[in-house]
């Protein structure tokens, strides 16, 4: 027989084409028309009213022809039960295709459900694990050097200056070596009116941490906002580190240097201060210098006797310096009683009387005994001698003021005699 489809022939034991692979369609060995006109005519019979229709013969022979068409020859009984046999497990293997199928689809959507649980419970632990983390977190800021500055900052701005204290305490122990801590401390005892303390703070951990720049800052700083620049210079005086010297060059302030060391001279003197390109103040009646006193421009003159000059230099940033003091003492040797001619005695003839004045010096005298003085008779030159008996006493003064010994003579003048 021929293939419906392609037109090869088909070998009479095989059930596909073996050109296209299509199914053979068998015809059963009975004509359906018999079937239909059989039908037909138990159901007239039957109802009584029912016809076998024209159209339906016809419709049916078409097919019938149609059918006959299509199928080449007619199967036996057992090809037809092997055809049967092999329809039926086509089906079963479709089925159970079908059946696999609807498992995989089945398996496919529980381990979606399960993938979507494991995501949302995967989901669910990441919340929480955020939610500790920040809980967490949140404790951790709290207890941290920030979360204790934080606090401490707040209690101060609130007046809880017990609270302020511990927090700002609790931040040094938790990084000492920050400046930001000490700064808050110290302004939790400025607001209780207690500078020593605020002062103290700063001092003890620079005592502890002599190279840590930033408290040598926080310290400069605090003086500044306190109007303490002398204590500027005097913190910086005892530091010995130079690289926190270098740090802070700029609150550096030198003293004045003095052109003369400090002695006793017999002779006038002058001191020139000086200090690189600083103002300087000075004193010279033993008291401290400051931006009032006055401001050194030339070499000051030292008189005879002892002075004690004591001078500052402030910088660029208004920073005095330590103040440096020196005593001079100018002691001008005196010179000795003067010598006067002629000596005590008696005289008879015209007699004058002369004293040696030595430079720097000037003579005074009296005739009648008295202690003479820079009010007294000025000598001037030789004074005659006076008839009679005559006290002659004479001194010296110095341009300085000061007396010499005084020399006395005892004159008698006796022309007569």
């Amino acid at each position: 027989m021929r293939c419906t489809h392609c037109g090869a022939i088909i070998p009479d034991d095989m059930l596909y084409c073996p050109e296209c692979n299509m199914e053979v369609q068998i015809v059963p060995d009975y004509n359906p028309l018999e079937d239909i006109l059989a039908r037909e005519v138990k159901g007239s019979v039957e109802d009584a009213t029912r016809q076998i229709k024209t159209d339906d013969i016809r419709r049916y022979r078409r097919g019938e022809a149609q059918e006959y068409n299509n199928s080449t020859r007619v199967l036996s009984q057992n090809e037809l039960d092997e055809m049967r046999s092999r329809r039926s497990a086509a089906a079963q293997e479709r089925r159970a295709a079908l059946d696999s199928q609807q498992k995989r689809r089945q398996q496919i959507a529980r381990k979606k459900r399960l993938a979507k649980k494991r995501r949302k419970r995967a989901l669910i632990i990441l919340l929480i694990l955020v939610v500790l983390a920040g809980v967490s977190g949140f404790f951790l800021y709290q207890n941290s050097y920030a979360g204790q500055m934080n606090k401490g900052n707040q209690a101060l701005q609130s007046g809880e200056y017990a609270a302020a204290e511990i927090y700002f305490k609790n931040a040094i122990s938790k990084n000492e070596k920050k400046a930001e801590a000490y700064t808050g401390l110290s302004k939790v005892y400025v607001q209780q009116d207690d500078p020593d303390g605020a002062e103290a703070v700063f001092l003890t951990a620079i005592s502890s941490q002599p190279s840590n720049v930033e408290l040598y800052r926080a310290a400069i700083n605090f003086y500044i906002d306190t109007d303490q620049l002398i204590k500027i210079s005097e913190l910086l005086d005892n530091c010995e580190d130079d690289e926190v010297l270098k740090e802070v060059r700029a609150y550096v302030s030198n003293a004045p240097e003095f052109s003369l060391e400090e002695g006793t001279y017999s002779e006038v003197q002058e001191v020139s201060l000086s200090s690189s390109g600083e103002t300087i103040y000075y004193t010279t009646d033993g008291s401290e210098p400051d931006t009032s006193s006055e401001k050194y421009t030339e070499p000051i003159l030292l008189p005879e006797g002892e002075t004690t000059i004591m001078a500052i230099s402030v910088n660029k940033k208004e920073i005095p310096s330590l103040t440096v003091s020196k005593v001079y003492t100018i002691d001008i040797p005196v010179a000795d009683a003067p010598a006067v001619t002629p000596s005590t005695g008696q005289y008879n003839g015209e007699t004058q009387i002369t004293i040696n004045v030595p430079d720097g010096y000037t003579a005074y005298y009296t005739l009648d005994g008295s202690e003479p003085t820079d009010a007294s008779a000025k000598y001037e030159g030789p004074i005659n001698m006076p008839e009679g008996q005559t006290m002659f006493s004479a001194i010296l003064v110095s341009k300085q003021g000061k007396y010499t010994q005084v020399t006395k003579r005892n004159y008698v003048l006796d022309p007569a005699g």
